[in-house]
Order: structure tokens, then C-alpha cells, then sequence
């Protein structure tokens, strides 16, 4: 496939299965002069599996304005330049958003190389209504917890969510009372686990395990009632 020069590739890559990543996400990925990723550590390890040895640079959340321009300024210089995360689909509740941004904002051609996000993974596979959802990405860690959690009740369609190991038991125990929940753990990774129950039933599920990345979804109210 040809490879374009002056444009900003988004490629999303594996959530946790390496067979997941797409064969054209390796073309590009093998043929741009330049990767940018969230965590190069995390990415060389995936770059090296498929074996591409394309030059990679570090672009993520903390990055200054500084930084983001002179990615622009490189891709203006006539080269083709991919953006990853650390995995999944770029700007999605990940970095990237502002450098697309930035990109349009320049007139350059920003092309999308789709793949596995883990929010719609979640949901293909939660057995709730998805002809409307909301995705919130991760809940605030501190300031505006309490308020996330309280403005749950007021969706009545189906919501979703990220959240980490360490917050994920504390985060269930927060969530309606009334709700059919889905959370998936590890999705797509050996040890995936899928809970779908009631607060309490998914809590007792968790004292067993709670090691992993999760997604937690809210079916919408009234559902199964």
C-alpha cells in the first residue's frame, strides 16, 4: 500500500493479543519514516515482536505545546509520521487527541488505521442496549470523584467507563445499587475474566480477582427489570 508523505497516521494497536493488530497497521507502521508513541518502552516491545525497526520518538499527555509543534513541523518537512498509545485506539480516553488537533489545524492529512479499542470490545460483548451509549473515560482519581459517581444515575441509557487495579473494587462499590453491571478484566489477554451481575455479586467476584485493566459498563435502568 502506498504510504503518503505530510500525513499524520493514527494507528490503533493490540489491547493485550498481539494477533489482534491489523495487517495494515503493520504496513504503515513498517513504512513511515517516524512513529510517535505514548510510551516508547511499551511500544518497543511491540514494534520489536512484529519486528519493525522504524525510528520511534516519545509523545504523550504530559508533552509540551513545544513538542506537539515540532512533530507538525517534521511532518510538514515532507515525511510520513504514526502516532500510537500505549494500546488500543489512539484519542480515545488516550493521547493523541491534541496532536490531531493540531495537525487539522495545519491542513495536513490526518489518516485513521483502525483497530481494537477496548471500550467497544467491551460493550460488542455485554449483552446490554448499545444503539446509544456514553463513554467517560477514566474516573477522576481525586477531585470530582464523588461527583462522577453521583452523575451516573443520571443516564438512563447505557454508560461506560476505564478504570485501574487499584481503584477497580472501591469503584464498583460506588456505582447504583440497582443496575445490572458488565466489567470485563484483561479483555483480550489470557486471563480475561467477564462479570455480569448486580453490585454485590461482582464485588464477591472481585475479592477473588482484581488484578488487571478493567472496563465497567452500566446497563441502562430499568434493563432486565
Amino acid at each position: 500500500m502506498e504510504i503518503k508523505n505530510k500525513t499524520l497516521y493514527i494507528v490503533a494497536t493490540p489491547i493485550g493479543n498481539l494477533e489482534d493488530v491489523s495487517s495494515r497497521a503493520r504496513q504503515i507502521l513498517a513504512g513511515v519514516d517516524h512513529i510517535y508513541a505514548e510510551d516508547t518502552r511499551v511500544s518497543r516491545k511491540l514494534l520489536n515482536a512484529l519486528e519493525i525497526d522504524t525510528p520511534v520518538s516519545s509523545l504523550h499527555q504530559h508533552s509540551s505545546v513545544s513538542d506537539l509543534q515540532n512533530v507538525i513541523k517534521h511532518i510538514n518537512s515532507d515525511a510520513s509520521v504514526a502516532y500510537i498509545s500505549d494500546a488500543g485506539t489512539p484519542g480515545i480516553s488516550d493521547p493523541g487527541g491534541k496532536l490531531v488537533e493540531l495537525a487539522l489545524q495545519n491542513n495536513l492529512i490526518v489518516s485513521p488505521i483502525p483497530g481494537p479499542s477496548a471500550i467497544i470490545t467491551a460493550l460488542s460483548v455485554c449483552g446490554f442496549p448499545t444503539d446509544t451509549f456514553t463513554f467517560l473515560g477514566f474516573p477522576p482519581v481525586k477531585k470530582g470523584r464523588n461527583t462522577f459517581f453521583t452523575s451516573l444515575d443520571t443516564y438512563n441509557h447505557t454508560v461506560g467507563f476505564y478504570e485501574s487495579t487499584h481503584r477497580i473494587k472501591k469503584t464498583i462499590e460506588s456505582l447504583p445499587e440497582d443496575r445490572l453491571l458488565f466489567v470485563g478484566r484483561e479483555l483480550t489477554k489470557m486471563f480475561e475474566t467477564i462479570y455480569r451481575g448486580m453490585k454485590m455479586e461482582i464485588i464477591e467476584s472481585l475479592e477473588k480477582q482484581s488484578k488487571g485493566e478493567f472496563v465497567v459498563i452500566l446497563a441502562p435502568k430499568q434493563y432486565g427489570k
